[in-house]
């Protein structure tokens, strides 16, 4: 009895934590408002979702993924500066950064001139973080 016990407190440390999102009304929000420009591809190629949109980055792994690092994506000036300070992309900043691309990066880089390439924002603050649970829980 205490060896299924340890599996199951193991498991729940292994999976995946979504914080406060929810995951189906994160897919319902990214088919809604995510894939006009952005797609979730694997690296074995295999569309997770979207469509085959390019305008944005590719979002396979973007919890914990660096900042303006998605192969092959040619990033704003300003992302890119983010991306070269090693940063990774949290669930805050994720959040911060969806709902307003421009003033999240103006506050990273202490840049009152900084300006974002994607000019779409999510509007609510519940709807980033169920896209984030959702993107999070299409990667490993």
């Amino acid at each position: 009895m205490k060896t299924l016990a340890y599996i199951a407190v193991l498991a729940c440390y292994a999976a995946p934590a979504f914080a406060d999102g929810d995951v189906a009304n994160g897919e319902a929000q990214f088919a809604r408002q995510c894939v006009a420009c952005h797609i979730v591809r694997d690296p074995s190629g295999q569309v997770l979702a979207g469509r085959s949109a390019k305008a944005g980055p590719n979002l396979y792994g973007i919890a914990s993924r660096p900042v303006a690092s998605a192969a092959g994506f040619r990033y704003g000036d300003s992302i890119a500066k983010v991306g070269v300070t090693g940063m990774v992309w949290s669930e805050d900043d994720f959040t911060d950064y969806v709902q307003n691309p421009t003033q999240w990066l103006r506050d990273t880089l202490d840049d009152r001139r900084a300006r974002s390439k994607m000019g779409y924002k999510v509007r609510t603050s519940q709807e980033p973080l169920d896209i984030f649970a959702y993107l999070s829980a299409l990667a490993p």
